[in-house]
């Protein structure tokens, strides 16, 4: 398997629920369930990684309190490194609703003061050479967005193929959060969006036609992917071909960082030299699964037939 690393926001997540409707002013909800866990794209992309036994590299910071040890311990030795950053500890509040969506309510703590020094000082470049590296919340570590092209120039000097899932924009998909990711994703080999990001990035109605459009910016042979949660996922990788997936019939628990799951899972199989399809396959099965049961689980470690096979 190539080396694999993730950078970007790890933070705690509270998820209580379902919620419906929302709460009025002044009053008490009683939730049915709780859970206190490792939460943010990066972190939710390495629980994965953890439990479906791949090795992986983290960057991330954490908070100087309670919280940021905790989230250090949940990771070991490969968060010895992060930085420690004199502010709270970032805590997302997820309410689940019973059609399956949620609501978040973030405080900005930590994340916004992952830098590149704090990337590099934790991520061994000629390591990580020949492998993916997958950059995720990039509209919530402020510090690190900005230096996001000196970030793909390290990336490109060690041969580190990029991925990127940027998450949804706190203010939107306004014209310079459009202009911005555009820019990024020029520098990228692999893309990783839901549908509606990749819709609205494009301005174009259909999931493919976006996918194509805005996978011609990217780099030559670069492979993107739309993850469309029940419908499952469709990706355009070098060939121009479509490639899709349809996602199992389950019951939904709880779809927070069910793309975080599916990341972890298609880059696992990717880096193992799978074909597209297999990619595709594999990480719609495993988000399923994890946002199908309680406690969450993912299958135990991944396994394919063969070691490698050549890629769609």
């Amino acid at each position: 398997m190539r080396p694999l690393a993730v950078i970007g926001n790890v933070n705690v997540d509270l998820i209580v629920g379902p919620v419906a409707p929302w709460p009025k002013a002044g009053t008490e909800t009683v939730v049915d369930h709780d859970e206190l866990r490792v939460g943010g794209q990066a972190g939710n992309t390495g629980l994965a990684w953890q439990a479906l036994g791949v090795d992986f590299a983290i960057a991330a910071n954490v908070g100087d309190d309670q919280f940021g040890r905790w989230l250090r311990e949940a990771f070991g030795p490969r968060a010895e490194k992060w930085t420690i950053s004199p502010e709270g500890t970032t805590l997302s509040v997820g309410m689940t609703h019973p059609d399956g969506e949620r609501t978040f309510l973030t405080t900005r703590g930590h994340l916004p003061r992952l830098g590149l020094g704090d990337v590099l000082s934790v991520l061994d470049g000629s390591a990580l050479s020949g492998g993916y590296a997958l950059l995720s919340g990039s509209f919530l570590t402020e510090d690190l967005t900005r230096e996001y092209d000196a970030l793909f120039d390290w990336a490109d000097s060690h041969d580190i193929s990029v991925a990127l899932d940027t998450g949804w924009p706190i203010d939107g998909w306004t014209e310079a959060n459009c202009a911005a990711t555009r820019a990024w994703l020029s520098r990228c080999a692999l893309a990783l969006f839901n549908e509606v990001e990749t819709v609205t990035l494009a301005g174009l109605p259909s999931p493919e036609e976006a996918a194509r459009e805005i996978r011609s910016s990217m780099k030559p042979g670069a492979t993107f992917v739309v993850k469309r949660g029940p419908r499952g996922a469709i990706a355009i990788g070098p060939n121009s071909a479509l490639v899709e997936a349809a996602a199992p019939d389950v019951r939904v628990v709880d779809t927070i960082g069910a793309g975080d799951v599916f990341n972890a899972a298609f880059l696992a199989a990717f880096a193992e030299g799978q074909k597209l399809s297999a990619c595709l396959a594999a990480a719609t099965q495993i988000a399923s699964r994890a946002i199908s049961t309680l406690p969450r689980n993912y299958g135990g470690p991944m396994q394919f037939e063969g070691s490698m096979h050549e890629r769609a």
